[in-house]
């Protein structure tokens, strides 16, 4: 997943989106139409820049010669509970996370607690929630890499994450060749544009970084 957030800011997180996207919520048909595949589940993924961090030696200068702990976060894996079973209509969604992390001085056992957000967005830009978290990797004496798992979550509406019936229905309604709308783009006109990014929902996490941690990431 590609896609971009922060929570640190919101030009980042508007950047990190485009990375998150997933396939297969609108399907084009064999013939003149759309097949809506779309669930109310978010798209889980992790903002540009945000999935690493970069911890210096205390008073030193941020060159890689003085680089004291690097971490990245992998493996990410969401569940969905889309609210279907009549639950509150809420969708539950979980997204867990495996976070690698080197050190350059590999004497004496060692534990870092590294920061990360959880954030609900809705329409590519509108942070609905965020949730910050606190993962830690434990080294022991001698040992240069190390690796740990984190764990977000969060409550959707599932009906704020549903598209009108009228939307769908002019979503997936079947046109036939010769017709005045066939050559139409559904998903063109701005009210269906505008309705399906009210009910576009992202679950983004990744390391919560300070304005110095995002520009390196940005700049190295």
């Amino acid at each position: 997943m590609t896609r971009r957030y922060r929570l640190l800011a919101a030009v980042v997180i508007t950047a990190a989106l485009a990375g998150c996207q997933t396939k297969g919520e609108l399907v084009i048909d064999e013939g003149v139409g759309i097949s809506a595949v779309r669930g109310a589940c978010p798209a889980v993924g992790i903002p540009d820049y945000t999935g690493d961090i970069t911890l210096f030696r205390d008073g030193g200068a941020r060159t890689a010669a003085n680089i004291d702990v690097v971490a990245a976060m992998s493996h990410v894996r969401s569940e969905c509970n889309d609210g279907g079973d009549g639950s509150e209509g809420r969708v539950y969604v979980t997204a867990t996370f495996d976070v690698l992390a080197r050190r350059t001085d590999t004497r004496g056992a060692r534990q870092v607690s590294l920061p990360y957000f959880v954030t609900v967005l809705r329409g590519g830009s509108a942070v609905v929630t965020k949730r910050i978290g606190t993962v830690t990797v434990n080294f022991a004496d001698g040992q240069e890499r190390a690796q740990a798992t984190g764990q977000g979550a969060a409550y959707i509406d599932r009906s704020e994450a549903t598209l009108p019936p009228e939307i769908r229905e002019r979503i997936t309604r079947k046109r036939k060749a010769g017709e005045a709308d066939a050559a139409i783009d559904p998903l063109s006109e701005p009210d269906v544009k505008a309705a399906v990014r009210r009910a576009t929902f992202e679950l983004l996490l990744g390391f919560q970084l300070d304005q110095a941690q995002l520009a390196y990431n940005v700049t190295r």
